[in-house]
C-alpha cells in the first residue's frame, strides 16, 4: 500500500492537518488532525510502499513498546488512513 499523494500535512493553528492539495471544493466538515506519532509515520512512509509489518517495526525503532502494541498501533493507524482515503492499495 502507499499513501496518496493527493493529500499534504500542513500546520494549521499550531495543529498537524490533512489538507487535499488542488481541491477547491473540498468537504472541510471533516478534519483529520495528527499526533506527533501520525505525522513521523506519514513523513516516513510518504514515498514508499509499506505493509502493517513495515509500520510495526518502525514503531518498535522509535518507541518503547512491544511487538503485539506495536502491531496492534500500525493496524489502527493502516485502518485509520483506509477509513479516509489517504492509502492507496
Amino acid at each position: 500500500m502507499k499513501i496518496n499523494k493527493d493529500y499534504k500535512i500542513k500546520n494549521i493553528a499550531g495543529e498537524k492537518v490533512i489538507i487535499q492539495q488542488g481541491e477547491y471544493e473540498s468537504d472541510l466538515t471533516k478534519i483529520i488532525s495528527f499526533n506527533a506519532s501520525s505525522e513521523w509515520l506519514w513523513s516516513l512512509f510518504y514515498d514508499k510502499e509499506f505493509t502493517v509489518e513495515d509500520v510495526q517495526q518502525a514503531l518498535l525503532s522509535r518507541y518503547q513498546v512491544d511487538e503485539n502494541q506495536a502491531k496492534t498501533d500500525a493496524e489502527k493507524w493502516i485502518h485509520k488512513l483506509k477509513e479516509n482515503n489517504l492509502i492507496q492499495e
